[in-house]
């Protein structure tokens, strides 16, 4: 009897074993998250992904802001050999979803209840025609500046909140040895400091007049030459080996002191987590000079693309259900320096610069003041952010090009379609 009940029990679970594996699927996540802490980061979804029985297959493309990766993700779409999911964001979603090759994942949505958990500003993003084609990840704040501690008591000097006093902090930087700003010398990173200059110097109401609406008027005013000569002022703050850095590695500059400040999104608060570094006691997290009453975002998405077989397509359902997860949200944003995108979650666990990021984000929600990041994508068509984007970095670069030049050929640019 004994040996009948063992027998019972090993065919039972090898039952259940084949189960399992009958359902298990693969899913092919195409991302750019290969820095330390957006590395952490992913490497919880996939467990997250893992722990119910499917195969997770990395198609991580780094460089270049996820352009690189949308250059990839191109070439595979048109020769039918599309990902499960991949990293894609703001209008794009909608461009991609008019050709026809994403996924209807709204009986995910409605089992998980996602309309009445997320802002309906970040669920009209992942929808196309009334269906969810995206799971939404994080809500990033792009408006930051990060503060080596070490290297302001060093100088001297207190962490600005306007652009007068950023000039006037990075002189005592520059005094006391320390390089600056860090920064990166890549057209997006060029972009990414331009977008917080410009908000800082013009305001909200500026902002989403020239890169949302793309006001011509607005592009070609006075506000926008003040915003591209204080842009031009801070490079003669940052060192002759930024162009071509990656930001993360600017980021460790700030984490070991070798230089004071750096504008770039909360993702750089993933790098001083992966280091040990506390905020407050290592550095300080402030919104950018002039911008605290602002909050641009940018939120991460992973669209769904169609497949065909039906085990692997359950692991994609599963994987949009993951993300959008209370304790996936709890541990990838831990890590990757953002904020949950899910509405109520508590934020116990969270530090001081994340529960700030938060209250900003609600205020800036309800005052008018929060704005889609034109360089991370959220504000209008790629084809648009990107040859703006190239006239602010050409501005950057060519140190014999006027501001009214470049203004010339922002107004420009914000013209294609």
């Amino acid at each position: 009897m004994k040996a009948m009940k063992l027998f019972q029990r090993s065919i039972l679970a090898t039952a259940a074993v084949m189960a399992v594996a009958a359902h298990a699927g693969e899913v092919e996540v195409l991302h750019w998250w290969t820095s330390g802490g957006e590395a952490k980061a992913a490497a919880a979804l996939k467990a997250t992904l893992q722990a119910k029985g499917h195969t997770w297959k990395d198609f991580a493309v780094a460089g270049g802001g996820g352009d690189n990766a949308m250059t990839v993700l191109k070439s595979r779409v048109v020769s039918g050999n599309a990902p499960a999911a991949a990293q894609i964001k703001g209008p794009a979603l909608q461009e991609w979803a008019a050709e026809g090759v994403l996924a209807n994942i709204d009986d995910v949505a409605k089992a998980e209840k996602w309309d009445a958990v997320l802002p309906p500003v970040v669920a009209n993003v992942m929808k196309y025609k009334g269906n969810y084609i995206a799971a939404p990840v994080n809500v990033h704040r792009v408006n930051w500046l990060w503060a080596s501690n070490a290297a302001f008591k060093k100088a001297g000097a207190k962490v600005p909140t306007n652009w007068d006093e950023f000039f006037v902090a990075a002189e005592a930087l520059k005094k006391a040895g320390i390089i600056p700003v860090a920064h990166g010398g890549q057209n997006w990173q060029d972009f990414t400091t331009f977008e917080s200059v410009a908000l800082g110097v013009g305001g909200a109401e500026f902002y989403k007049k020239a890169f949302v609406q793309l006001d011509q008027a607005t592009l070609n005013g006075a506000t926008m030459t003040k915003a591209l000569e204080t842009f031009k002022k801070v490079k003669t703050y940052t060192d002759k080996n930024a162009p071509g850095r990656d930001w993360n590695l600017a980021t460790a500059m700030v984490i070991k002191g070798e230089a004071g400040m750096q504008l770039m999104g909360d993702w750089a608060k993933g790098e001083f987590a992966a280091a040990g570094k506390m905020p407050g006691k290592d550095y300080t997290c402030a919104a950018a000079p002039g911008t605290a009453k602002s909050f641009t975002f940018n939120v991460d998405s992973f669209a769904m693309f169609k497949l065909k077989d039906a085990a692997n397509i359950q692991a994609q359902k599963d994987l949009a259900a993951a993300i959008m997860s209370t304790d996936f949200q709890e541990v990838f944003n831990l890590n990757k320096g953002s904020i949950p995108v899910r509405l109520n979650m508590n934020l116990a666990k969270f530090d001081d610069c994340a529960k700030l990021s938060s209250n900003d984000f609600v205020a800036s929600g309800k005052s008018g003041s929060l704005v889609p990041s034109i360089v991370h994508q959220m504000a209008v068509p790629p084809a648009v952010t990107g040859a703006i984007q190239d006239a602010v970095s050409q501005f950057w670069n060519d140190d014999k090009m006027s501001a009214k030049d470049a203004q010339a050929k922002i107004a420009s640019a914000a013209k294609i379609r």
